[in-house]
């Protein structure tokens, strides 16, 4: 080999030289880059829930409304059993991302309700989060959010429903626990009670935080609905996949998803958008 070709491949070998690093830190913006999208993606919605004025950052909880919304029916007319579930955007900042879930229940011929739900200040006072009142309005303002009705049951299935709810709400496991994020909270609890009485048919709404919390680590499941099947990693990942729920992906607890039946996409902290479903 001759001086002139060991010259040549020494400055070959110098610019390859130079051009690893730079393939190395190309390597590593690439990923970096389609993360923070990703990010950006998950938290719009968020953020324009909360720039529209459908979530305060702040606000005075023992002053907020609990007032009566008209949406459950007067028992007086009413004398069949009735079983609700409801919806209303969680409270102060949390509304941003995610609402809170609950169930009403009458039977036939009571004069009240019952209402079923999880509040998690409970637990910080050194009680049960899981929460059944006769008290509360089933219909109830939650802390001055106006509730939707998701799920309407009436006659013998209503029945059939709210014989099984004692026992099943006493099984609920997380009784000891409660995280608003990524559960198990309020949603976690309503979505337990929908996936063990398939006869409610409840598909949860996607901004419902903590709905696909089911156990701690890898949990293949079906969905609350019934007619689905989920796979969900301690909540923080995983797909849930039916007739009626469409496709969901849910990273970092926020809801992705497209019902190419029902007509509608779900996205983080809006929920739903497109055709509405019939309670």
């Amino acid at each position: 080999m001759t001086r002139t070709h060991l010259q040549r491949r020494r400055r070959q070998d110098g610019d390859s030289s130079q051009y690893q690093p730079r393939r190395s830190r190309q390597r590593i913006r690439r990923p970096m880059i389609w993360l923070i999208l990703i990010l950006l993606l998950l938290f719009l919605g968020p953020a324009l829930v909360y720039l529209t004025g459908g979530a305060r950052l702040r606000g005075d909880w023992s002053t907020a409304s609990h007032a009566p919304t008209g949406l459950a029916p007067d028992p007086v007319y009413v004398p069949e059993a009735v079983v609700q579930v409801y919806a209303a955007r969680a409270f102060a900042w949390r509304g941003a991302f995610s609402v809170h879930t609950w169930v009403a229940v009458k039977p036939a011929h009571a004069e009240r309700y019952t209402r079923y739900e999880v509040i998690g200040w409970r637990l910080y006072r050194g009680l049960s989060p899981v929460s059944a009142s006769s008290e509360r309005a089933p219909d109830a303002q939650w802390f001055g959010a106006n509730p939707w009705l998701l799920r309407d049951v009436r006659g013998a299935a209503a029945e059939a429903i709210i014989a099984a709810l004692p026992d099943l709400v006493a099984s609920y496991p997380y009784t000891e626990r409660y995280n608003v994020w990524p559960g198990p909270n309020s949603n976690t609890f309503t979505a337990y009670l929908a996936r063990h009485l398939p006869e409610l048919r409840l598909s949860m709404p996607a901004n419902a935080i903590g709905k696909d919390y089911v156990a701690t680590g890898w949990t293949l499941t079906r969905s609350p609905h019934g007619t689905g099947i989920q796979l969900s990693v301690s909540g923080m990942v995983g797909f849930l996949v039916g007739p009626q729920e469409g496709l969901e992906i849910n990273v970092l607890a926020l809801t992705v998803g497209l019902d190419p039946l029902g007509l509608a996409i779900n996205l983080p902290g809006i929920g739903r958008i497109g055709r509405s479903r019939r309670p």
